[in-house]
């Protein structure tokens, strides 16, 4: 990484991109070179290093062993769920790796098939993921535990040579059956599955299907480790379906060389890790993070990486992520905003954090929602280090926007995921597609072609990625985020923009507002949402979830925040109704369900997103706005 500042490093980014991202790709290791860095031919869909051959696991894991990493620990397995802790060397997890290859080989799974991975956070979901990229078969992991219905549109999509899976997922307080939820999706797809490879834990034992089905161990006692194929750069290394509006999954496309090149960078760019560092991505293998930071970036860069099968609170209380960073020497954290206010809700005063020695933990990054000020000033007056809101998507793979910590460390702009990364030309535009002012919110976009690791395309959907991502401003992807960029070059991300409501003429941010409520002294965590008016079109309504030890009348509560919001905002805002709720819907992600909700106070059809950690939310989401009158009528 060059010590240039962040200014002249990124102007090389955006002046010369092929010559810059040559020149980080000499990180890894090619098997033969590309001929062209970036193949612009079938212009606005791109392609990077285009004629190179390469391999991500060889990267990921041979590599290391090859170079001397081969006793240092790359992957620790962390369960508070089930009391168990394990540790994998590179070399321990290169031959686990390979094993599994082989078995996936033995069942007819060749370059270019795809495998379905349905399983918990264990160990097991990360060797899957690395066996395929190992014999260049594209795995498509769905997140444990999914709906049956769910699973089974990913697998006709996907169409699967094998499925790998395990017999049980691990809450607090239940096990989750998975194998009558996968035999059910199994039924259900149109696509019929070759075999399923299946891990038998002992909190559950799933029965089998003679023919089809093989018990993981059994099949890999008996394997013939596999070496890596040669592959080419632009070959597809996985699918990972993202919910589309129309309901029909999307399955946003990654490729082998462009993805390992963006991991390695971001590694040091952006978390400013060393190889050898231990870096914790508490997030969960089905979704992008896992993939891009828990499994391939800390792997590619020959870190130590961490899988967590737990929760913030409750595995066993709010000290749950310091007793993980204290016992493992965890040097940057990453996690979703949510996770900290829910042990913010719990232990408000930070009481669990001084039993544990945090001193090796030097920043805390937060991406997947809109970071609220409150909730990134409690997280650094407690920990005593930088917190980094950062912003990126499934579809981009890696954060675009950061305040990156191994270039040249920024302040901090809370409320600001900081400025754009190398690689990601970031503008904002209005609806005619005209550049706006600073400071003004507009439709957030990134001028073509996107950075290395991005989407090339969708899943059998060419045309679906042309039509969503860049038919509305030619020569851009639209992001589908609203935010504006400052004078100083910082861009906030105030909302989706289906989520900037219009009232009386007036443009107005429901994330602002949701700063303003999260800044209350008794507030943990809140949603606004747009809802339909006759007069001015539609108006604001707060869901407002207390801090654990509130004791007080919720009018009184409900009464300071109207104010609030008209001291910060002002009276334009019309910000008059709220209520105090529970909890929020959210995704199983961390994502508050606010389309969903909006749905509810309208009066309007929707489906339950498949992604919802608990439904039964939804019937307290609707009792509470029946309250205030929604929907109306």
């Amino acid at each position: 990484m060059s010590t240039s500042n962040y200014q002249t490093e990124y102007q090389k980014s955006v002046d010369n991109p092929q010559g810059y991202w040559a020149q980080h790709a000499q990180a890894l290791h090619w098997d033969k070179t590309w001929d062209r860095v970036l193949d612009d031919s079938d212009a606005p869909l791109y392609r990077w290093f285009a004629g190179g051959q390469f391999n991500t696991c060889f990267n990921a894991l041979d590599r290391h062993v090859e170079s001397g990493r081969a006793e240092q620990t790359a992957l620790i397995y962390d369960s508070p769920l089930t009391g168990q802790l394990r540790k994998y060397s590179y070399r321990e997890l290169r031959d686990e790796v390979a094993k599994f290859a082989g078995v996936l080989t033995a069942q007819g799974v060749t370059r270019g098939d795809r495998v379905v991975i349905y399983m918990p956070m264990v160990p097991e979901a990360a060797i899957a993921m690395l066996a395929c990229a190992r014999i260049g078969a594209i795995h498509s992991v769905v997140f444990g535990g999914f709906a049956a219905r769910e699973l089974a549109k990913r697998i006709d999509d996907a169409q699967p040579r094998a499925v790998v899976s395990a017999s049980c997922g691990i809450e607090p307080g239940r096990i989750v059956e998975y194998k009558p939820l996968l035999d059910e999706a199994l039924e259900l797809a149109s696509h019929k599955v070759d075999s399923c490879i299946l891990l038998q834990r002992p909190e559950c034992q799933a029965s089998l299907i003679e023919g089809r089905d093989l018990d993981w161990n059994e099949a890999m006692a008996g394997a013939e480790p596999a070496e890596c194929v040669t592959l080419e750069a632009t070959d597809p290394l996985y699918v990972l379906y993202t919910s589309g509006t129309t309901g029909k999954p999307k399955g946003v496309v990654r490729d082998h060389g462009s993805h390992a090149v963006a991991m390695t960078y971001s590694m040091k760019a952006v978390y400013n890790i060393e190889p050898g560092d231990v870096f914790w991505a508490a997030s969960d293998v089905g979704w992008v993070v896992g993939h891009s930071y828990i499994v391939y970036g800390p792997l590619l860069h020959g870190c130590t990486t961490i899988m967590y099968e737990g929760k913030p609170v409750g595995t066993p209380d709010a000290g749950a992520f310091w007793r993980v960073i204290a016992d493992h020497g965890v040097k940057a954290l990453f996690t979703a905003p949510t996770a900290f206010r829910a042990i913010k809700k719990e232990d408000p005063r930070g009481e669990l954090l001084q039993k544990y020695d945090l001193s090796t933990l030097k920043t805390l990054f937060l991406a997947g929602e809109r970071s609220d000020p409150d909730t990134i000033n409690w997280a650094a007056d407690m920990l005593g280090v930088p917190v980094v809101d950062h912003w990126w998507q499934t579809e981009l793979g890696w954060p675009a926007i950061a305040n990156c910590q191994g270039i040249e460390p920024m302040p901090i702009k809370p409320g600001s995921s900081s400025v754009p990364v190398p690689g990601f030309n970031l503008q904002v535009l209005d609806e005619a597609g005209n550049e706006v002012p600073r400071g003004q919110i507009g439709n957030l976009v990134i001028k073509l072609p996107l950075a290395p690791g991005s989407l090339p395309t969708m899943w059998n959907n060419e045309a679906g990625y042309v039509e969503n991502y860049l038919t509305r401003y030619p020569g851009y992807y639209l992001t589908g985020d609203a935010g504006f960029i400052d004078e100083d070059g910082y861009v906030s991300i105030m909302s989706r923009i289906d989520d900037i409501i219009n009232v009386a003429g007036h443009r107005l941010s429901t994330g602002a507002m949701e700063e303003v409520l999260a800044s209350h002294p008794d507030v943990a965590e809140c949603a606004v949402i747009g809802v339909a008016d006759e007069l001015k079109g539609q108006l604001p309504v707060g869901l407002v979830v207390l801090k654990a030890g509130v004791d007080r009348e919720p009018e009184t509560i409900v009464g300071e925040l109207v104010a609030l919001v008209r001291e910060q905002i002002g009276a334009v805002a019309a910000f008059k109704l709220a209520a105090i709720v529970k909890r929020l819907p959210k995704t199983r992600s961390g994502k508050v369900l606010r389309k969903t909700m909006r749905s509810i106070a309208n009066g309007e059809d929707y489906t339950v997103p498949a992604t919802i950690d608990d439904p039964l939310i939804l019937e307290e989401i609707t009792e509470s706005l029946n309250s205030l009158g929604y929907p109306r009528g």
